[in-house]
């Protein structure tokens, strides 16, 4: 079993770091209330998703040119990293086994999770250190978030990512902060991002997260009874993105094997230099994987 120390989030959004000297809380198994699960990858695991999107989308997005530098992209709630490292090799077509390369010159990831031990291992495991930065970070404390990532965007001169990866992220924000927490986190994330990939819980998500508190004897979310947005999750976060955030849906890449939904979504401020590129919407209609929304 692991031994988990969990930050604390205090009034006013700050985040209290455990202290050497206290007791690491144990976490059984399923009670992870911000979604930090110590083995996430070996009952999620990446290939799941990595199947559905094409590896080639982000170098046809973003053709490289020694002026544009590299494609940064910011992944939110990145556990312990397998996901981000996967990600990483799937976009730059990395064979498996290859532990350095010059493609950190090409894409660069900001990768962040509320968990100290998770980010920790993630370091300490990522095969690609000079190009995948791990850092603990409550996404919800605009004060720490606005240092950190500013400061990771400062060392390339921009001022936002290219794209933002949210995978199963979206319902341990709407527990634990409620809708208007919700609704604040996809708004802080659409004005961070160029692009978004999105994979939304669905709500038997939820219920199955309240009951494994509740037979663990644990405290029940705060948020869970009160919450107004509920139902058909995806549809939900698809029209808080669009109608209220400035977003439009490209795309869906289809579904993972546990029923969950890629959604890929571009700002609508962004000036499109290059548009989607036609190979990528053949390939999603042949194989009955991209649902493009009629604009």
């Amino acid at each position: 079993m692991k031994l988990m120390a969990v930050p604390t989030e205090l009034d006013g959004g700050s985040v209290k770091e455990p202290a050497a000297e206290e007791e690491p809380r144990v976490l059984e198994p399923g009670a992870a209330p911000f979604g930090n699960f110590p083995h996430y990858s070996r009952f999620h695991p990446p290939e799941q998703r990595l199947r559905l999107l094409p590896p080639e989308l982000l170098r046809q997005l973003f053709p490289q040119s020694p002026e544009n530098g590299p494609i940064l992209g910011l992944d939110v709630g990145c556990n312990s990293g397998d996901l981000s490292v996967a990600l990483y090799k799937h976009f730059l077509s990395l064979p498996d086994g290859e532990t350095c390369s010059d493609a950190s010159r090409e894409l660069r990831l900001l990768c962040c999770d509320i968990d100290p031990v998770l980010v920790k291992r993630a370091e300490k495991e990522c095969p690609f250190p000079d190009a995948l930065t791990f850092i603990t970070l409550d996404f919800m404390n605009q004060r720490k978030r606005k240092v950190l990532l500013s400061s990771f965007l400062s060392q390339f001169g921009r001022s936002v990512f290219d794209i933002g990866f949210c995978m199963s992220i979206t319902m341990w924000i709407h527990l634990n902060h409620g809708d208007h927490g919700l609704w604040e986190f996809l708004a802080h994330l659409s004005s961070l991002c160029h692009y978004l990939l999105v994979e939304p819980q669905p709500w038997k998500c939820y219920r199955a997260a309240a009951r494994r508190l509740r037979k663990l004897g644990l405290h029940d979310f705060d948020h869970f009874h009160s919450l107004a947005i509920r139902g058909d999750m995806t549809n939900q976060i698809v029209q808080i993105l669009t109608q209220d955030h400035g977003m439009e849906l490209i795309c869906c890449f289809g579904n993972t094997s546990w029923d969950r939904s890629l959604l890929f979504f571009r700002a609508k401020q962004t000036i499109e230099t290059h548009p989607i590129p036609e190979s990528l919407i053949e390939r999603g209609k042949e194989k009955n994987r991209l649902r493009f929304q009629k604009q």
